[in-house]
């Protein structure tokens, strides 16, 4: 027996890793109906969603995923910083199961409004031509970079596979950047512990672990999901969580990000501010595993409110930062679904990997991940000298022509007076 796919494979309500930990099994051994029928809490919810598997229209189903469900299960640990920040929160509704529409910028409402209507279109065209509902399959074709911009007219394309678009409006700003600025401030003042969002970003904050989690899971399931799932239709075909954090650049904290991918499989980097900042720009190479991964596509220029969407395999790093303050709301989303399938396991494999066409361009390189980082480079930037690294890239066998040539050159020019190889090229 098969049941309507917008009415059921979007209700993956538990998490994954939860499964796992009762019997062993994934969430990929289930079927979507009995996860959904699971994270239901109450008799009233179970018939009302038995009820509206049948009865509901097309956009009052996919309203219906519009909950914080996906991350109650992490919600249940409170962590350290949550617990000891919640006496100091300075605006208590950044703190709630939702997101109004008052805090989004005008254009972010046209497109997610835009986008609805071409996925009801499209999904209601499926229906006519299947003539079975129960056969239907809600992920559209991949997306054409330039059909994108056609459905509307508010969302950019940076370059192919990036877009950007004005997000949030000078409300919200003021309002979240007042309550991180007091976090900070508070946090200082009486020592409360705070985890970073990664090893390379020092003053970061992780806004799932101080109490946010529900407000940007409406925003996550409400507005860049419904984007998301258009333009990326096999990574954002649905959400099921997402890992959300601030990240901070400033001439004497942290200055840039060197290059990498996401733990992600669509990712949201919203511009919070400052306004004066320069410098700071997020420049976007190719795609993890393909033949131009290490090559420039495109340099984005940070703007306070404005939003650039991407997948999370997308080579990218953020370049040091030369006056003021800029920091970034970025949003993680996972879609459990996918990272189950075989197209994700194989894609995360070296066997997958493409050979190298040319030499990386040298603003793709990564001293984190790159093997001829020092090929390029005179020597390690001042971010590396506390890192243990381990580089990887490219895998051997999939050098670019030539590769070997420039190691033994650049070694040889890098040689100290008693013939010694320079620490950096061992």
């Amino acid at each position: 027996m098969r049941f309507a796919v917008p009415t059921c494979r979007q209700r993956l309500s538990i998490h994954p890793s939860t499964l796992h930990h009762r019997n062993g099994r994934s969430a990929s051994w289930y079927h979507p109906f009995l996860l959904s029928i699971l994270s239901l809490q109450t008799s009233s919810q179970l018939s009302l969603f038995l009820f509206s598997s049948v009865g509901l229209s097309f956009q009052q189903q996919q309203r219906r995923d519009f909950t914080t469900q996906p991350g109650k299960t992490k919600m249940s640990h409170i962590s350290k910083a949550e617990a000891f920040y919640k006496p100091h929160r300075k605006h208590p509704e950044l703190f709630q199961e939702h997101f109004l529409e008052s805090w989004l910028h005008p254009d972010m409402l046209e497109i997610v409004q835009d986008f609805e209507k071409y996925y009801e279109k499209q999904w209601q065209k499926q229906q006519e031509d299947n003539g079975n509902m129960d056969e239907i399959d809600t992920t559209l074709s991949p997306m054409d970079d330039a059909k994108a911009t056609q459905i509307s007219s508010k969302l950019n394309l940076e370059t192919s596979g990036v877009y950007s678009f004005e997000c949030l409006s000078e409300s919200f700003l003021e309002m979240i950047n007042e309550e991180l600025f007091h976090f900070y401030k508070v946090t200082a003042e009486h020592d409360i512990p705070v985890r970073r969002p990664n090893s390379m970003n020092n003053y970061g904050v992780i806004l799932n672990e101080i109490g946010m989690r529900p407000m940007i899971t409406a925003l996550q399931q409400q507005y860049i999901w419904p984007i998301a799932r258009v333009l990326f239709p096999t990574q954002g075909k649905v959400f099921h969580d997402h890992h959300s954090f601030i990240v901070r650049y400033q001439a004497d904290e942290d200055l840039g990000l060197d290059m990498h991918t996401d733990d992600s499989d669509v990712t949201f980097n919203v511009c919070l501010g400052d306004k004066n900042f320069t410098g700071a720009t997020l420049v976007f190479c190719g795609t993890f595993g393909q033949a131009d991964h290490r090559q420039f596509q495109h340099t984005y220029h940070h703007k306070v409110g404005r939003a650039v969407m991407h997948l999370g395999d997308r080579r990218h790093g953020a370049e040091d930062i030369d006056e003021g303050t800029r920091m970034n709301w970025i949003v993680w989303n996972h879609n459990w679904e996918y990272r189950s399938s075989p197209q994700y396991k194989q894609r995360m494999t070296t066997l997958a990997y493409q050979a190298e066409h040319l030499p990386p361009s040298k603003v793709c390189l990564s001293y984190t991940h790159d093997r001829d980082y020092t090929h390029f480079h005179s020597e390690l930037p001042k971010a590396a000298e506390d890192l243990h690294l381990h580089p990887w890239c490219p895998p051997p066998g999939k050098e670019y022509e030539g590769y070997g040539k420039v190691s033994l050159r650049h070694k040889l020019s890098r040689q100290t007076g008693n013939g010694e190889t320079h620490p950096n090229e061992l």
